[in-house]
């Protein structure tokens, strides 16, 4: 079994986990999350892979930390002390299908209140969801052009260039290049948040035409 097979069961298992732990049918999260019944049957035997936007709707849906489907680290304490990591030493995991690559830099501990991304835009593939959730995140551009839209406004960044947002606004992001775009993301959430990271909850993807900045 390769590597993105196994990643892609035990992201099925996962979410199998969680929903009977939270008590819920197939029908029931599936309809919450908008993706159907079959779909999500067969993402949970690890059978298809997900895209992006499919995984933010399950894990709001779930109350998971979309972190905790990529975490692999049995008995993880539950805030991190330290960790340190290093160029070229963890490889980028794909999420099938859609072209995306990342990998989790720092955090994702139940207790921990930041979280730290490595993000590779691909060059067509694009997510078409606004999302929105607690706390507030900074994005900033290591190399290539990416797009990002918050609520109405569309702000084109280059390498070099960074965006903070309080992350209740409807956001996404978008690679605006001809090639691959890399992106350093930090996430945080508010303290009053629960000890279970709830990151993404899903917002209204109709928004009105952008006003260019």
């Amino acid at each position: 079994m390769d590597k993105v097979a196994q990643v892609t069961l035990a992201i099925g298992h996962k979410l199998r986990t969680a929903r009977l732990g939270a008590g819920l049918t197939l029908a029931e999260v599936a309809a919450r999350a908008g993706v159907s019944e079959g779909f999500l049957s067969k993402l949970e035997r690890g059978e298809v892979a997900a895209s992006i936007a499919n995984l933010i709707q399950l894990v709001d849906v779930l109350g998971l930390g979309l972190g905790e489907l990529f975490g692999t680290m049995a008995g993880a304490p539950a805030r991190t002390r330290v960790a340190v990591y290093r160029g070229g030493e963890a490889a980028l995991s794909d999420v099938a299908a859609t072209g995306y690559r990342w990998r989790v830099l720092g955090g994702g501990a139940p207790l921990d209140r930041l979280e730290v991304f490595h993000l590779v835009f691909p060059r067509k593939s694009r997510m078409e969801t606004m999302v929105s959730h607690p706390g507030q995140e900074h994005c900033h551009v290591l190399s290539g052009e990416v797009l990002f839209h918050v609520g109405r406004a569309q702000y084109r960044l280059k390498a070099g260039d960074g965006i903070f947002i309080d992350s209740e606004q409807p956001h996404r992001a978008e690679n605006a290049g001809r090639g691959r775009a890399h992106v350093l993301m930090a996430a945080a959430k508010p303290a009053e948040a629960s000890a279970v990271a709830d990151w993404w909850r899903l917002s209204p993807s109709t928004v009105e035409p952008h006003e260019r900045q």
